[in-house]
């Protein structure tokens, strides 16, 4: 495991029209993506009822962490508990599988098992649930179009049709997708040591900033 570069920007549908010519010549499409190069992402943020998570990604903490469960394209047969760390810019990301029986339980509030599981960040998760009070919070829901470019290890994803909800008993049921929040899309790039200039080059974005833009964040202040 290896900490990454992180950079996000909001983008209009103008802007992406040049942005994926761009990037259809130089980068490869990802392989979870359909024939239209694309997937969905389907996530379960959990947070305290201090909103530890949300309020320190507000405030733009150097240092923070926040847990997750993930799975893509409505397939409960591949689901993932991730944690993802943020230390002064940089990005870790750890993650683990889980059965959808095991993400079902956690969903009935049954965590009795997670402090005997074999996979550590399980039993991570259980202890933070025990001293953080951490419990699910919210569902994001997105369609996600991402590029690939070997050097420099470089993902570049154009996340769209952003949406929210709170009903987190409904995380595996496929017909809920939440509150559409956004018209804008949002582009991140990630890589290791090095940004290749032909990727710098394909994503400068003429009078656009880089963001901190949270979808956890911006969602809790709009679901249902």
């Amino acid at each position: 495991m290896k900490f990454r570069n992180e950079i996000k920007h909001h983008v209009t549908e103008f802007d992406l029209i040049g942005l994926r010519q761009r990037l259809k010549l130089i980068a490869k499409c990802d392989y979870h993506a359909d024939s239209a190069g694309l997937y969905v992402v389907k996530s379960l943020y959990f947070d305290n009822c201090y909103d530890k998570a949300m309020l320190e990604k507000i405030a733009g903490y150097e240092k923070r962490e926040k847990f997750r469960i993930r799975y893509y394209n409505n397939d409960t047969g591949f689901i993932r508990l991730e944690k993802k760390s943020k230390i002064n810019g940089l990005c870790l990301k750890r993650s683990c599988m889980l059965t959808m029986d095991q993400v079902q339980r956690i969903l009935n509030q049954d965590f009795s098992w997670m402090k005997d599981s074999r996979e550590e960040l399980i039993r991570e998760l259980w202890t933070k649930m025990q001293y953080q009070l951490l419990r699910p919070k919210n569902i994001v829901t997105y369609t996600r179009e991402a590029y690939i470019y070997a050097p420099g290890n470089v993902r570049v994803t154009i996340d769209s049709d952003i949406r929210g909800s709170s009903n987190v008993d409904r995380f595996l049921d496929n017909d809920h997708i939440g509150l559409k929040l956004f018209s804008k899309s949002i582009v991140e790039v990630k890589w290791d040591e090095f940004l290749p200039q032909i990727i710098r080059d394909a994503v400068q974005l003429s009078n656009v900033k880089s963001s901190s833009f949270s979808k956890y964040a911006a969602t809790r202040f709009s679901a249902f």
